[in-house]
């Protein structure tokens, strides 16, 4: 299983994964994501950290608290859904940066 792991070179592979994984969360922190429901009258707003940094809610939605539930819940859901895809490509493009953890070709 190990046949092709360079052990030698595991803490330089962290060291550098450290230094990529705060890269990532600066960045992130730059980063807006904006989600849209009921034909935008809800949107939300995250920062690529998960923050939610913004609300909009259309002044009609004012009256009616149960359409207004269901569309801020749409919207939250995949403003996060939006951020997490994010986090995922970002862990992804950051691994296959390092170099393949090592294994030597």
């Amino acid at each position: 299983m190990f046949d092709n792991f360079d052990f030698s070179k595991m803490g330089a592979m962290l060291e550098e994964a450290q230094k990529q994984t705060k890269k990532m969360q600066e960045e992130a922190m730059h980063k807006e994501f904006t989600a849209k429901s009921g034909g935008g009258l809800v949107s939300a707003s995250m920062d690529g950290s998960g923050q939610i940094i913004d609300i909009s809610i259309d002044n009609s939605l004012l009256s009616d608290k149960e359409s207004l539930q269901i569309l801020l819940i749409s919207a939250f859901n995949d403003v996060r859904k939006m951020v997490e895809d994010n986090k995922q490509l970002a862990t992804t493009q950051m691994l296959s940066s390092i170099g393949g953890f090592g294994v030597k070709s």
